[in-house]
Parts: C-alpha cells; structure tokens; sequence
C-alpha cells in the first residue's frame, strides 16, 4: 500500500565529514537513512526528487529498468554542477546509457572482461606489484604511496588491458582526474573530455592500422563499432580503470593501518584477501554516489516517485546500513560482505569489477607482507582527502617504515 509523502521539508544531500572520521560518510546520511531511507530532496537547481540512503531503496532502484542512467534526464545532486540541463553521455560511455543501446555495448564488453580473463591477468597483477614492491624498498624507508604504488598499478593494468603504451599514461591521467572532480568548471571538464578523446582517437587509428591482441585491437577488429564509438568505449574504459581501484588501494591502506588489529589478521592470513577486500569495498565505498530517473511513475517502500523525477542514491550510506550489515560502521575483514554495493548492483554493475578484485587482492596483502611495520608518516588529520570528487579516497598518503 502507498503511504503518503512525509510531511517533513525536502532535504539536501549532506556533504559533511565529520573531522577525524576519514572513512564514514557524512554523519547526516545516516541519521536521513534512520528517520526517512527513502527522502524528498532538494536539488540545487531547483528541482524536487529524491535522496535515497537506504539499502533496501537503493538496490531496488538500481535493478528497475523504470530508472533511467542517462544524464540528460538527472538533476545533478551536489552545489557546483554544471549549470543549466546535464548533457548527454559522449558516445561510448556506458554508465550514462539505457537499453537497448548500453546492452549493445555491455555484451560486446562482457565477454572481455569475463573473471576467467581476469585471473589469467593475475600473474602480471603479481608481477607488477612486486617490481613496485622493490622499487619502495629500494628508495628507502618512505613514500607517498598513491604516486608510487596505489595509482600505477591499475594504470599499468588499464594499459595491458587496453593497449595503451604506459608512457603516455600522465597525459590521459589528469584529463581522468579533471572529470571526476565534482566541482570542476564545465569548461575544463570539457577541456578534459576533448583531451582524451583526441588521444583515444589517435590510438584507434593505430589499432584500426595494425591487429593487435589487446581489448581495444580486438574490437577495432572484431566488433561493428564506428571509431567514434571506439573512441568513446576506450576513453570511457581508460578512465573508470584508474580511479577507482587506485583510490581503493590507497584509502583502503590508510583504513588498515587505522585498523592494526585488522591489517594484522590480513597479514597472517593470506587466504582472507578475496574477503577482505569485499569488506573493504563495502566499509570505503569509494564511488559514493550516483542518480536515476523515473521514467514513469514508480512506486519504492511505498512511496511513489513521479515521471521525471531524479533520485539520489547514496551507496556509502546504504553500505552502512544497519538493516542489512550488523555493527557497519566497523572495519570487519572476518564480514561476508556480499550484497554490497561498492560496485553498484543490476545492468550498470561495475563491468571491470573482476580485474579491481584480482589487483586489490593481490595489491594489499603483498604490501603489508614486504612491510610489517608500515605506518603513516604524518598524522591521519593531515592526510588529505578527496572530499570534493566523484571518487572518494585521498590525494596523497604519505608513509613510513622501519628499515631491516
């Protein structure tokens, strides 16, 4: 049965973090999910939506063909945004399609990012992050470890995978760097996408000129994508394969050395690592937020969401819902954290998921292994934090540790 609205005025999202909380997420999301998981929102154009905080809503609103993911349909839900109407995904990228045009792209993907494909990766996963390993070690007893071994690791892999020569990574870098910022002026998220664009147009021609067995040279090859839609499909790629992960690896090692007792148990037992690293996704949930719209109208835990109207899904606030994952504001690598959705949930599921698990499991155990004693090298308040980007994590974490 439909309940009727609340009577309380619309919200806005909260933004917040709470000083010395560097994991949690806004402390408001989670007193709007205990009083309302399902809220009216105020967006800052004006419109009025939704904000959803709940597991249940949130999932439910991910799995229902009636959301629509394309942007040109959302009301973007932080202050900053672009002004006037969102624009519509470039060609390519998938996260901002509905069928039947992202099943077209997702199932020519699908078959290339398969967790066999991905495990076959691991050895070269391996291999990168021992050359990093010794690298550290080399360079004497501390390091910002987001340039030096959180950020080129998925890079290196992205590149594999894709078959971008790694030397060209800083130029794509911080064109994926300006887009995921959430307050970047739309001209220079412009600026950005042209960049990586004009680059990605330039690789294709090379795949399109000389077959080669990587992802992109298979479906220059194999696939009936135009080179627009190659360009699209790679740069879409390019930059969803470096954030992230870099980020999970990153924020993921500041949250276990905040957490010694944890990180211990990592290091003692390898075998946790796949379970450690769903915990980890779920406890960080680094890609915090995303939007939907109603493509007609939808009734969700009893409310009913108008046509046209966006919703706002907090997926950090979802992951610590208490409704579903007992004591989750705790860091628990011994939590089957399955059903999180630190990856997302129905057709947009995170397509290269797999390869973000193979190097994260790989990634984080290896680093407290080869250093017992790491620890951070300035104090957890100082350490700076993306809390203005689309991807949460840090800027910099610098660390220390003893030399044998």
């Amino acid at each position: 049965m439909q309940q009727e609205p609340s009577t309380t005025a619309p919200v806005t999202i909260p933004t917040q973090r709470t000083a010395g909380c560097p994991f949690d997420p806004p402390a408001g999301l989670a007193e709007l999910r205990e009083r309302d998981p399902l809220a009216r929102m105020t967006y800052p154009d004006g419109h009025v939506g939704w904000l959803a905080t709940g597991y249940t809503a949130v999932r439910t609103i991910l799995a229902d063909p009636r959301f629509s993911s394309r942007y040109e349909l959302m009301h973007y839900p932080f202050p900053g945004g672009p002004e006037g109407p969102v624009p519509p995904a470039p060609v390519g990228d998938m996260t901002g399609m509905d069928a039947p045009e992202h099943t077209r792209f997702r199932r020519l993907l699908a078959g290339r990012f398969t967790v066999r494909r991905m495990r076959q990766l691991a050895d070269r996963v391996q291999e990168i992050t021992t050359e990093h390993l010794d690298a550290l070690e080399g360079g004497g007893p501390g390091t910002d470890l987001v340039e030096a071994f959180a950020r080129p690791i998925p890079a290196l892999m992205i590149c594999e995978l894709l078959g971008v020569p790694y030397a060209d990574r800083g130029r794509f870098q911080s064109h994926a760097h300006t887009l995921m910022s959430m307050d970047a002026a739309p001209e220079d998220r412009y600026a950005a996408m042209v960049g990586l664009q004009e680059y990605m147009a330039e690789l294709v021609a090379a795949k399109r000129a000389e077959p080669s067995d990587d992802l992109l040279g298979e479906l220059a090859h194999d696939s009936d994508l135009t080179d627009e839609e190659l360009v699209g499909v790679g740069g879409f790629l390019l930059a969803a394969g470096l954030d992230t992960t870099a980020n999970m690896i990153a924020h993921g090692t500041f949250a276990l050395l905040a957490n010694p007792v944890q990180a211990e148990a990592l290091r003692g037992d390898p075998e946790l690592a796949s379970q450690a690293v769903e915990e980890l996704m779920r406890y960080l949930t680094v890609a915090h937020t995303g939007v939907k719209t109603a493509l007609e109208d939808v009734e969700v835990e009893g409310r009913l969401i108008r046509a046209g109207e966006s919703v706002t899904l907090s997926f950090e606030a979802a992951n610590r819902d208490p409704r579903r994952f007992p004591e989750p504001d705790s860091l628990d690598l011994g939590r089957r954290a399955t059903g999180h959705l630190g990856f997302g949930h129905g057709i947009h599921q995170c397509l290269g998921q797999q390869l973000a698990r193979v190097e994260l499991t790989i990634a984080l155990p290896a680093l407290f292994e080869r250093f017992p004693t790491l620890r951070l090298a300035v104090p957890a308040d100082e350490v700076p934090l993306r809390t203005n980007m689309n991807i949460y994590g840090v800027h910099r974490l610098p660390v220390a540790w003893d030399e044998d």
